[in-house]
């Protein structure tokens, strides 16, 4: 079954600072590539944090307050916080959630809703980043047309499954509903298929109608277990 990666909806060509980059630079930096945040990383590209908009905007609010409450002749540049929170290294966030790039966008997605982030860093088995992904990325990736689902679905999902005959199940998708009709063999084998069809990327949840036809003493064979379990009850197996 093909299914999307974080590494097939990331952006790639991430801009990033060091963590001895200065607060001008960051917000230059910024406004010229038009983003809300930048991974810090080090030489070797390993992420340290990320620092944001919303991490300057607070640097600047705090010094404001400090220089109101005590002023003196020594000052900084107007609207450049002091010291140490002129550089990413005391700007940034840290430690930073990271996703890597055979992570699901849905996985992605609980990540951020947990973790309270618009934004994730992806990093290799070594930690050095390879991309960031954001909302609007998972978005592009969850949100498929009721084609492509069916699509996928139809010949991704039923198609490999042994114990259905190609045709005995009919798919019918829309607003990202998938509903399954037909027959197949064994009242497992509705699990089964209801599971992997809502396991597709983009389907918001799975209703059917399938009939599930059973015989008491000829069960149908397991899709693990192969033509064993075709054997009545109480007979012996050697």
């Amino acid at each position: 079954m093909t299914r999307n990666t974080i590494g097939d909806v990331m952006t790639r060509d991430v801009a990033t600072v060091g963590s001895d980059a200065r607060f001008r630079e960051i917000a230059s930096l910024l406004n010229t590539r038009q983003v809300g945040a930048l991974p810090v990383v080090d030489d070797g590209h390993r992420v340290l944090g990320i620092v944001s908009e919303v991490d300057l905007l607070r640097a600047c609010v705090a010094h404001t307050r400090t220089r109101r409450i005590r002023p003196g002749p020594d000052r900084d540049a107007a609207g450049d916080p002091p010291g140490e929170e002129r550089t990413a290294r005391g700007l940034m966030t840290a430690p930073v959630v990271t996703v890597t790039p055979a992570a699901s966008p849905v996985s992605a997605a609980r990540l951020m809703d947990r973790h309270h982030v618009e934004r994730l860093p992806v990093v290799d088995r070594s930690g050095r980043l390879v991309g960031i992904v954001g909302r609007g990325d998972l978005l592009g990736a969850l949100l498929r047309s009721d084609a492509d689902i069916r699509a996928e679905i139809e010949n991704d999902v039923l198609a490999d499954m042994p114990c259905l005959a190609p045709g005995t199940v009919e798919v019918e998708v829309r607003d990202a509903v998938v509903h399954l009709s037909g027959e197949v063999g064994h009242p497992t084998f509705v699990d089964i298929v209801v599971r992997l069809c809502a396991a597709v990327d983009g389907v918001e949840r799975v209703t059917h109608d399938l009939a599930r036809p059973f015989d008491a003493e000829h069960p149908a064979p397991s899709p693990r277990l192969g033509r064993r379990a075709e054997m009545p009850p109480g007979r012996p197996t050697h």
